[in-house]
């Protein structure tokens, strides 16, 4: 069953990027401790969905490299953006609703990786359409920045489901929604 999931890396005090959209603070940990966990889940990633600040922060950062392959990716804006040459991109707005349905039939078996930003991830989880919450901690703080999952109002307790501890101190969360 294709699960809607939003799996990111956090600062201990709740922010997934500074206030200038900026990493610095999570590249410094490296991902080699990382890798073989990120393909695990990876592998069964079947669409992504992007936020425009977040597809954007990926062209700018790494312009000769679509980090998604060939499967689908939806980024929701208002704006219009280009795509990168050989990448499926499909472009929305609106409604989440009949975007997740479109974006669960192209995920097929497989699930869907809500990749960012936190707004994003706040219109599935408001939507009712956000399954899990995949949130690596990362042992540093920054006071300050874009917010993990900047909700309207207080959520439904979520349900602890594993936690995977790295070598570089960082711990995986993975929660269940609903």
């Amino acid at each position: 069953m294709t699960k809607f999931q939003y799996s990111v890396a956090s600062s201990l005090d709740g922010f997934i990027a500074d206030d200038r959209h900026g990493l610095e603070w999570l590249l410094q940990f490296g991902f080699d401790a990382f890798q073989e966990h990120y393909d695990r889940f990876f592998a069964d990633v079947g669409a992504v969905v992007l936020g425009a600040s977040t597809y954007e922060w990926i062209l700018r950062e790494q312009p000769d490299n679509w980090d998604f392959g060939a499967r689908p990716a939806w980024v929701l804006t208002h704006r219009r953006l280009t795509a990168p040459r050989g990448a499926d991109i499909r472009f929305a707005s609106g409604d989440i609703l009949p975007i997740a349905e479109a974006v669960r039939a192209e995920a097929g078996e497989r699930n869907v990786w809500i990749v960012g930003g936190g707004p994003t991830a706040a219109q599935f989880l408001e939507a009712g359409r956000l399954d899990e919450l995949l949130v690596t901690y990362v042992p540093v703080v920054l006071g300050h920045g874009k917010p993990l999952l900047p909700v309207s109002t207080v959520t439904p307790r979520f349900t602890l489901v594993r936690t995977t501890p790295f070598p570089n101190g960082a711990v995986e969360h993975v929660y269940r929604t609903g």
